[in-house]
């Protein structure tokens, strides 16, 4: 080859790794941007909500927000105004938004969990492939539709069924919002462990089977011990969702703040109460509308701290398969 188009081939291939080099680093910057503006807007959400949060315990003390039984924001606005002070225990709200999340986890839980270990140990291609997306429509469905199910055919029916075995259902109840918001979680407790299931190793089954264990043996003791992490991961993932959950407590649950662990009564939640205070024409300087942030900032730490559990169990218990 002459000298001169050895130099050239070689100026070009300098030239094309430059600009490979080049649209690689445009790439691995729009990346890290893009990665950024996730951690970015959590940090911002956080502030906004700790900075509100602080306010409110200026005139509030913490420990009757996180203590206190009796939950009545209504103050008066006014000097003038005949009004009360305000009673902010946010202990009612707790123990509504955990009674409703242990309903519909109650439901969710065998439901999903049954439903994943058929669609991937029993079920066959073709019903799999019919079956699964029916089962997920149910997580494209809105919440409000979920809502209206609720407020108008489910809440109905357990009152007049309490009422045909002497209970004294009320019209908006815990059981009904729980019942609803359990049939909205299954697709992704069910999704989540038919994924874990199907990645359990099929030399597994196979030992099993080969030492004469049934289908049912297998399932019970190889493979739901083997994907137990991921189950309980989404487990509580699910149960995360749930207690974020807005509009199915509000048309079905209701409002009141009982402090009850009775699911046949009207119980509200943190979310709930967080729409409420900041519905309307609001001053953003009393304790009523500066109360629905602590709420806000409550209901962060909690889902964090359920996250963070989740992870935690899936990264120990996790199995390394060849």
């Amino acid at each position: 080859m002459p000298e001169n188009t050895s130099i050239q081939v070689r100026d070009f291939e300098i030239t094309t790794g430059n600009r490979s080099k080049s649209f690689e680093n445009i790439v691995v910057a729009l990346m890290i941007a893009c990665s950024a503006v996730a951690i970015v807007v959590t940090i911002g959400i956080i502030f906004s909500l700790l900075f509100e949060s602080i306010n409110f315990f200026k005139k509030v003390p913490m420990s009757e927000f996180l203590f206190g039984t009796t939950w009545s924001p209504q103050t008066a606005l006014r000097a003038d105004q005949v009004g009360a002070s305000g009673r902010f225990g946010a202990v009612p709200l707790i123990s509504g938004t955990l009674l409703i999340s242990f309903i519909a986890m109650c439901v969710a839980t065998p439901l999903g969990l049954f439903s994943a270990i058929y669609l991937s140990e029993y079920a066959g291609n073709k019903t799999r492939s019919i079956v699964k997306p029916l089962l997920e429509i149910l997580a494209g469905i809105p919440t409000v539709v979920y809502g209206f199910f609720a407020a108008l055919t489910v809440a109905p029916l357990l009152r007049a069924g309490g009422e045909g075995i002497g209970l004294n259902v009320s019209s908006e109840s815990a059981l009904a919002a729980g019942v609803v918001m359990g049939i909205m979680i299954i697709p992704l407790i069910s999704s989540l462990s038919d994924d874990v299931i199907n990645a359990v190793p099929q030399s597994l089954r196979d030992a099993s089977l080969g030492l004469g264990s049934t289908d049912s043996e297998t399932i019970r003791r190889v493979i739901l011990p083997a994907a137990i992490p991921g189950i309980a991961g989404s487990l509580l993932l699910a149960a995360s969702r749930a207690i974020g959950e807005t509009m199915i407590v509000v048309m079905a649950a209701g409002l009141a703040a009982n402090l009850t662990a009775n699911p046949l009564e009207a119980v509200t939640t943190i979310t709930a109460q967080i729409v409420a205070l900041l519905t309307g024409d609001q001053e953003f300087d009393s304790a009523k509308t500066l109360s629905a942030f602590a709420l806000g900032l409550l209901l962060f730490a909690v889902t964090l701290i359920l996250n963070m559990i989740s992870l935690k169990i899936v990264n120990k218990y996790r199995e390394q398969y060849d």
